[in-house]
């Protein structure tokens, strides 16, 4: 009977060190698990915000936006001023070529007219072009000295018409000539030049056949 209750008792003892034992090792696992997660979440948070920097970095609207306005102000004043006056200049061109085309009965003065709306329509395209890759914004119309000229030869028909629109075109591509190779010497970006040096031969052209037109209607 006593070997019996001490048998008890052993047992008894060895399950309850069993059970403690037990709940160490869970205890244990548990503080492993959650240094884990906070280990992981930590790298986590730091993985986001490394990529969230990087995101800012490349996506930053500000960036994006400036790089235009950057290039813009690099332009010399001169180099801009040139363009946003032959960008006028070439609008109107173009606009009172259409008029004189669909007004006049003169051969010469309607091939004149009309290649004043391709030459310049074509030039004034290369050069928006040119500014858009610069940053630079051009008019779109007209100014209002080119559009009082184009009202007062709205006024007029016939003969009328062919001389003093001719004229206005021998006074306007002079100075545009002027303009040009001032332009030459002084441009400062390489771009401009290089269409500044491709487009003043055509300017040089209309200039000669608009004296020659003029020349016979006096």
């Amino acid at each position: 009977m006593r070997n019996r209750k001490f048998i008890l008792l052993a047992v008894l003892i060895l399950v309850l060190a069993m059970a403690l034992g037990c709940k160490k090792s869970e205890t244990a696992n548990t503080e492993t698990v959650a240094a884990t997660t906070d280990t992981s979440t930590s790298s986590a948070s730091t993985a986001v915000s490394a990529t969230d920097t990087s995101g800012t970095t490349t996506t930053n609207p500000m960036t994006s936006s400036t790089t235009g306005t950057a290039m813009a102000v690099a332009l010399s004043d001169d180099d801009k001023k040139f363009a946003m006056k032959t960008a006028e200049g070439n609008l109107a061109e173009a606009s009172l070529g259409g008029m004189a085309a669909s007004k006049t009965t003169n051969a010469d003065v309607k091939a004149f007219a009309q290649r004043m709306q391709t030459d310049h329509t074509n030039a004034n395209n290369e050069l928006m072009a040119w500014a858009k890759s610069k940053g630079l914004d051009l008019p779109t119309q007209p100014n209002a000295e080119a559009q009082k000229m184009s009202d007062d030869l709205a006024k007029k028909n016939g003969a009328a018409f062919d001389k003093a629109y001719m004229e206005a075109m021998v006074k306007g591509h002079d100075k545009v000539v002027a303009e040009f190779k001032a332009e030459q010497k002084k441009a400062k970006d390489a771009d401009l030049k290089a269409w500044v040096d491709k487009t003043l031969p055509t300017i040089e052209d209309h200039d000669k056949s608009a004296h020659d037109i003029a020349k016979k209607l006096k």
